[in-house]
């Protein structure tokens, strides 16, 4: 089966390019699932109901988040919801919304999804590590394919637990820096990784945002009211093909499509 995971869309110019190139990958690819990561669709910070029911309508399957899935309070109603819309699994208990779930494609095939945010350079939660010790041995009794979505800051961090699920878990694919590596590939153990599946907005701007706020931040040190940039939209991916049965990556692709 083929899993379509498109990293961090920002805003309208992510969305847009997002429905410009979502169908014809789904296409080209015969994807079975697509995963999203949503957590700054909707204004550049976090995610609404309206924004989400676009992305859906788009084609998305599962919406995966972070750190910003918290911005807009509307949509903490709805993260207890049957709507396919997850955030990090290891917030502390107590707090709206799963961090994984279970999810069927139209051939049939049950799929894991596991969101989950690092600790380095970011909020002091719940350890990743062992969160998902908790949550990969009962996932794998429903099914073999587990994919898992890490958003996190430091590179380190993200490729030592890639390595420490390695085998146990499909893909493992990083988000939150918004800028994509070319690290794509398999682990011994047949976990597909890459280190941060980059961003689905404006290339032409620092992460997604305008460039010439982010170096006024840089300059003065003060606070800076941030806007999403427009120019130059791009749509970063990658494209896991795992094997049904033994829940293996057989191949990953990267992806980069420009409007």
């Amino acid at each position: 089966m083929n899993l379509l995971f498109v990293g961090d869309v920002i805003g309208r110019c992510g969305r847009r390019i997002l429905s410009e190139h979502l169908d014809r990958l789904v296409d080209e690819h015969m994807v079975d699932l697509v995963v999203v990561n949503g957590e700054n669709a909707a204004g550049g910070f976090g995610l609404t109901l309206d924004v989400a029911r676009e992305m859906f309508g788009l084609g998305v399957d599962v919406i995966t988040s972070g750190n910003h899935i918290w911005y807009k309070r509307e949509i903490y109603s709805h993260l207890d919801g049957e709507r396919p819309i997850l955030r990090p699994a290891n917030y502390p208990p107590g707090l709206p919304g799963r961090g994984v779930g279970v999810f069927t494609t139209a051939g049939g095939v049950p799929v894991a999804v596991v969101n989950l945010e690092g600790r380095v350079f970011m909020d002091n939660l719940d350890c990743p590590f062992r969160a998902a010790d908790a949550l990969i041995e009962d996932l794998r009794k429903e099914t073999p394919i587990v994919f898992v979505d890490f958003h996190a800051e430091a590179t380190s961090e993200k490729a030592a637990l890639a390595n420490y699920l390695d085998g146990r878990v499909s893909a493992l694919a990083g988000t939150h820096t918004h800028v994509q590596t070319a690290d794509e590939r398999i682990l011994p153990g047949g976990t597909g990784y890459i280190t941060d599946v980059g961003l689905t907005g404006s290339l032409d701007s620092v992460i997604g945002i305008r460039k010439e706020l982010a170096i006024e931040r840089f300059l003065t040190q003060l606070p800076v009211r941030f806007e999403v940039a427009k120019k130059k939209p791009v749509l970063c991916a990658a494209l896991f093909t795992i094997d049904e049965h033994s829940g293996r990556t057989e191949k990953v692709l990267r992806i980069q499509k420009e409007g």
